[in-house]
């Protein structure tokens, strides 16, 4: 069964920094696009950052480029988010999902997800 998992988050203090990881399993990993989203608490899930199969193309959400960074390491089949410099404003739930095809900003394109994890970010 394919699943993806989600691992990384926690509560750290503004300025501080965390990696989120995407494990993958039961499907071939490489072929697909990964994306990040996050949803914060009362809003809409919004696009973080894509990365292509090969991991060679990326894209990150403006306002979060030059602190968030989307890498992937296929060999472990395995997503990763680097995010430093937090701020209270990135407590959400992140979420990983995959698609067959490009990148994409907008959630309803992927077809695959995680059950998310918490990051809180608070003094």
């Amino acid at each position: 069964q394919v699943q993806l998992v989600e691992s990384g988050g926690g509560l750290t203090q503004p300025g501080g920094s965390l990696r989120l990881s995407c494990a993958a399993s039961g499907r071939t990993f490489s072929a697909y696009t990964v994306g990040w989203f996050r949803q914060p608490p009362g809003k809409e899930r919004e696009f973080v950052a894509a990365i292509s199969g090969s991991g060679s193309t990326t894209k990150h959400a403006g306002s979060l480029k030059g602190r968030f960074t989307i890498s992937r390491d296929n060999a472990k089949n395995t997503v990763y988010l680097q995010m430093n410099s937090l701020k209270p404003e990135d407590t959400a739930v992140y979420y990983c999902a995959t698609r067959s095809g490009g990148l994409a900003t907008i959630s309803r394109d992927y077809d695959l997800w995680g059950q998310g994890t918490q990051v809180t970010v608070s003094s």
